[in-house]
């Protein structure tokens, strides 16, 4: 027997539980949530902290920390994934969905927080001994100690490739889009390497929070008097709430008379509210009305001058949504669920629609940061005979001399000029309206006639406007 054998050992270590960290976990939910069921962060997130609350695990600095740690890990998710690629020894589609979670999640309070790097690989390695078990919980030690050895900056530098040999797939990594989303954007953009960084950049940042007060119902000046908020940029009715602003907490949204709405949305329904007619204003129509917030707007609009909103959605529950949003209207209104393509109403007789038709929702990437890497090319395949056939609904709708508006929260150039291109050269009886002059004061509108909004010029989603005259 050897000397070192007749050793007497010392006692083992007591195994010590894992430290739960309820911000942590929920983090790590949400994400399951959002990878296992294609469920949306802004509608997981919201339950999941109320339930925290509810239990006293949650403070305002926790609810905080959580959304966070959710919509940083999500946007920056495909640069988090090259990161983590290159310090792992397996593909990345071979580490369990779970674990890659965990990982992200870590990556994300290394390189986009300031959380001390100790405290970051400590909090992760606890979290996934929790949900994970302590056997993977080493391998995600050992992967965020590797992750940890270099800043974003340093990192993008190994993982991107160089600009100058593929633009597309540099600013895909660097900024965290897929590469087909990029090449869309730069194509509808234009321009240089300049604006399509400083807009991608953009789709990264926490979007405000802006409320529309509902004309009739309430007023900027009753918004700005509940707290921390300050007048929107373009919009007369918006008021944007500062960092971390509650609009559950506002009096008026609770009650219905002021509703959560990007000053983009609220723009597109002024413009086609205050386009010049020929003739009669008096019956008005949202033909994809869900979930509410352009249809609220307009029927409060349409109430100031004694018109009618007629509300079409074809989902059920999103006709619901629409009509909770209507509630309380000061002027008349209905709420329809149909079919836009297929109308129960009569041609021709609507003085002005909108049809802010379904798509791909690119130009919404800063408040739904998961849909960019859900989103595939051959969607728009599906999308475009849809949009199609709703403008074209929307143009039979409208009398002679009334005003269509078709819009979209994509930017994407098959979702907005191919679509308004290939309806009209069908339909002599129409002509396009120039837009740009009902969107007073914005910058950067472009040549015209139609309008694109942009995050990084206007601080608002990209939403996508054409107004149409049917003149024959």
């Amino acid at each position: 027997m050897s000397e070192q054998s007749r050793r007497p050992r010392g006692p083992a270590k007591p195994y010590r539980r894992p430290q739960k960290d309820p911000v942590r976990i929920l983090a790590f939910e949400a994400l399951r949530a959002v990878d296992e069921r294609d469920a949306y962060a802004n509608l997981v997130l919201p339950p999941l902290l109320r339930k925290a609350r509810d239990k006293g695990d949650f403070d305002a600095r926790d609810a905080a920390l959580a959304t966070e740690l959710v919509y940083g890990t999500l946007r920056r998710q495909g640069t988090y994934d090259a990161v983590i690629a290159a310090c792992v020894d397996r593909p990345l589609r071979e580490v369990d969905p779970p674990v890659l979670d965990v990982l992200s999640l870590g990556a994300h309070q290394l390189l986009g927080t300031r959380i001390p790097t100790h405290a970051a690989v400590s909090a992760s390695v606890e979290l996934a001994r929790v949900v994970l078990g302590d056997g993977r919980a080493k391998f995600v030690n050992a992967v965020l100690r590797k992750v940890a050895q270099d800043d974003l900056q340093g990192w993008t530098e190994k993982v991107a490739p160089p600009y100058d040999e593929d633009p597309e797939d540099h600013l895909a990594v660097v900024h965290s889009h897929p590469r087909w989303v990029v090449s869309a954007l730069w194509d509808s953009l234009g321009g240089g390497r300049a604006g399509i960084e400083e807009l991608l950049a953009a789709d990264n940042e926490r979007p405000e929070v802006t409320l529309v007060a509902r004309p009739g119902r309430s007023t900027t000046e009753e918004l700005l008097r509940e707290g921390a908020a300050e007048p929107g940029r373009w919009s007369p009715y918006a008021v944007r709430l500062a960092e971390g602003g509650e609009p559950g907490a506002v009096e008026a949204v609770r009650e219905g008379r002021a509703g959560v709405q990007d000053e983009g949305s609220q723009l597109v329904a002024l413009a086609l509210a205050n386009a010049p007619l020929d003739g009669p204003d008096a019956r008005w129509l949202d033909g994809c009305a869900g979930p509410g917030g352009k249809a609220a707007l307009l029927a409060a609009l349409a109430a100031e001058r004694g018109a009618t909103l007629l509300a079409s959605e074809k989902q059920p529950h999103r006709a619901g949504l629409v009509a909770r949003a209507l509630h309380g209207n000061p002027g008349p209104y209905q709420v329809v669920t149909a079919d836009g393509t297929r109308p129960p109403w009569r041609p021709g007789v609507f003085d002005r629609v909108l049809v802010d038709v379904p798509c791909t929702g690119l130009g919404a990437l800063r408040r739904r940061p998961e849909a960019r890497w859900r989103r595939r090319p051959e969607d728009l395949d599906s999308f475009g005979p849809l949009q199609r056939g709703l403008l074209r609904t929307a143009l039979d709708s409208v009398r002679v001399g009334g005003i269509v508006g078709y819009a979209t929260c994509s930017p994407h150039l098959a979702e907005t000029r191919a679509v308004v291109a290939d309806v009209l050269k069908q339909r002599p009886d129409t002509e396009l309206v120039d837009a740009r002059p009902l969107l007073p004061g914005l910058p950067a509108l472009g040549d015209g006639p139609d309008v694109q909004l942009w995050p990084h010029l206007h601080g608002t989603d990209a939403m996508y406007l054409a107004l149409i005259r049917r003149t024959g």
